[in-house]
C-alpha cells in the first residue's frame, strides 16, 4: 500500500509541475493508462504474495483485472473523442497484448465463465462469484478515474469528472444486440482457434483481430464485447434505458459467446483447426518446422 501511495505521489508531482496549457493531452492520457497498469500490476503481485487459497486469489485477480480494464478504457474514451478512432485502436491493441501477458487466469469478462460451465470446466456458483468480483472492480474504479479527471491536468479532462455520460448505442436495440453478439462470437472463435493452433505471435494476432472488430462496431454499438466493461462505462448513461443496455451488452454478448462454443465444435471448423495452415510456403504454427 505504501509503495502504491508513493508511486501515485511521484506521478502527480511530475504531471502537476508541467504547464497545463502546453502539456500534450495525449501524453496525459498515456501517463494515466501507464499508471493504472502499474498499480494493477503491483496489486496482482501483492495478491500473489498474501493469498494462498487459489480460488480466493483468482477472485481478487478478476477484480483487479476488471478495474484495470475499465480504468484504462475510461481514458480511451478521451483518446477516441479527441484524437480519433485510429489512435484509440493503437492504444487498445497495445493494451490487449499487455493484458493477455499479465492477467494470468483472470479474464475480466463474465461470458468466459458461462463457457466454462457449458463445457464442464466450472460450476455456476464460481461463475457467479467471478462475475460479482469483476463487476465490483469495474464499478469501483470510476472513483479513481474521477479523481484523476478532476485534476484537469489537460484540456481534454476539463469538466470531464462530473459531466453527464451518453450511450454509444447508435442503432436500434435489437441491431445493437446483434452487432455485439456476432462480434463477440467471432472474437471467441478466433481466440479458441488460436489457443488450439498455437501460432507464432498468437497474442498479437488475437489482439489485432479483436481491435479490428471493436473499430468496426465503434459507430454502431460502441464495440464493447464485454458486459462488465459496458456496464462500468455506460450503464445509466443518457441514450438508453438499463433494460436496453442489458439486452445489447449482456444478452447480446453472452448469446454470441454461447453460440461460439457450439460453432467451434462444427466439423468444418474442427477440420480447419486440426489441419493447420501454411502461408506462402512457410508454416506459421509454433509446433511445426518451416
Amino acid at each position: 500500500m505504501k509503495f502504491t501511495i508513493d508511486v501515485l505521489g511521484v506521478f502527480l508531482k511530475v504531471v502537476v509541475k508541467i504547464n497545463r496549457v502546453t502539456f500534450a493531452p495525449l501524453v496525459v492520457s498515456t501517463l494515466f493508462i501507464l499508471l493504472t497498469s502499474l498499480l494493477a500490476h503491483c496489486a496482482r503481485r501483492l495478491v500473489h504474495k498474501t493469498i494462498n487459497e487459489p480460488f480466493v486469489r483468482l477472485l481478487f485477480e478478476e477484480l483487479i483485472a476488471a478495474a484495470e480494464l475499465c480504468g484504462c478504457c475510461f481514458e480511451l474514451i478521451v483518446v477516441a473523442d479527441n484524437f480519433g478512432v485510429a489512435t484509440y485502436a493503437i492504444f487498445l491493441f497495445a493494451l490487449t497484448i499487455w493484458w493477455s501477458v499479465n492477467w494470468g487466469d483472470a479474464t475480466a469478462c463474465p461470458y468466459t465463465h458461462i463457457e466454462d460451465v457449458i463445457e464442464g470446466k466450472g460450476d455456476i456458483r464460481k461463475a457467479l462469484l467471478k462475475t460479482w468480483a469483476e463487476l465490483t472492480g469495474g464499478l469501483l474504479v470510476f472513483k479513481y478515474v474521477q479523481l484523476y479527471w478532476a485534476l484537469e491536468i489537460s484540456e481534454t479532462h476539463k469538466d470531464k469528472a462530473f459531466e453527464e455520460c451518453r450511450a454509444d448505442l447508435q442503432v436500434p436495440v435489437i441491431y445493437g444486440a446483434i452487432v455485439e453478439g456476432i462480434a463477440t462470437c467471432l472474437c471467441r472463435l478466433v481466440s479458441k482457434s488460436l489457443g488450439d493452433l498455437n501460432p507464432r505471435f498468437a497474442t498479437a494476432i488475437d489482439a489485432f483481430i479483436g481491435t479490428s472488430l471493436v473499430v468496426a462496431a465503434f459507430d454502431y454499438s460502441g464495440g464493447y464485447f464485454n458486459p462488465v466493461l459496458a456496464t462500468s462505462l455506460k450503464a445509466g448513461c443518457e441514450g438508453h434505458t438499463l433494460m436496453e443496455h442489458a439486452v445489447v451488452y449482456w444478452i447480446g454478448a453472452c448469446a454470441g459467446s454461447i453460440l461460439s462454443v457450439y460453432m467451434y465444435k462444427l466439423p468444418a471448423i474442427q477440420r480447419y483447426v486440426r489441419g493447420g495452415a501454411v502461408a506462402n510456403g512457410d508454416s506459421i504454427w509454433a509446433d511445426k518446422e518451416d
